[in-house]
């Protein structure tokens, strides 16, 4: 789980770069564990293996992870032109972190933020189909037939998208509406529901993956463990 491969991690440790990295693997001057390994193909454990060049034992720079319950009234970005806050001005860290993936201004719920590249881009990447929960607040109730509509898939921006799952919080509410959907695009649930004549007036991400902050206040942050990563990528 979350492996890489020898020569990324030696350019990630700063000591060279990736082609570099292969002449030394090729050379035998890069032992793993107490063994020199010259397989280009050989995969570390940032966690658990030990890597030396030469005489220089190498280390990443440390990855890190947050958890966030994103208040209303934040923007999701490392900055922004208009002086707002950002989620990251809600994390206290020195170190440079990003969101993945991103919540409109005023939705609310799971966040997750880290300097963690790799990671991201795993939860991201729309091939690997991490599930999202929300909770919609629509101006109407939602119609027995547009629900039908919603899960078989409708058109948004040229392109078709489902909801995969959907129910009501409340009995007999159906203007408060969970979702659930593997697709990440911009504006995704609100564009859903707007393709047939609906508007979203409250928004909260439920949870991703089996990711929640039930437990959580709007705006409070925690780190979010190896354990809950592993978890995360295993069980989505």
């Amino acid at each position: 789980m979350m492996e890489v491969r020898l020569n990324k991690y030696i350019a990630e440790s700063g000591f060279a770069s990736r082609r570099k990295a292969e002449e030394y693997i090729e050379q035998g001057r890069v032992m793993l564990n107490g063994k020199v390994v010259k397989n280009l193909g050989t995969k570390v454990d940032p966690f658990n293996d030990v890597v030396y060049v030469d005489d220089v034992k190498l280390k990443l720079k440390e990855k890190i992870y947050f958890l966030l319950n994103k208040p209303k009234g934040v923007i999701t970005s490392t900055s922004d032109e208009k002086n707002r806050r950002t989620v990251v001005d809600l994390i206290r860290t020195r170190d440079k972190i990003f969101p993945v993936g991103r919540l409109d201004y005023n939705t609310t719920g799971v966040l997750l933020l880290t300097n963690d590249g790799e990671f991201s881009n795993k939860l991201t990447h729309p091939k690997n189909k991490f599930k999202r929960v929300y909770i919609a607040t629509i101006d109407k109730d939602l119609a027995e037939k547009d629900k039908e509509k919603l899960l078989s898939g409708v058109y948004i921006e040229k392109k078709k998208g489902k909801f995969t799952e959907i129910s009501y919080v409340k009995a007999n509410n159906y203007k408060i509406v969970r979702v659930t959907t593997v697709e990440g695009r911009n504006h995704f649930v609100k564009n859903m529901f707007s393709s047939l004549g609906y508007r979203v007036q409250e928004l909260s991400r439920e949870s991703f993956g089996d990711v929640n902050v039930k437990d959580m206040r709007e705006g409070e942050s925690r780190i979010f463990t190896y354990k809950e990563i592993q978890y995360l990528m295993e069980n989505r």
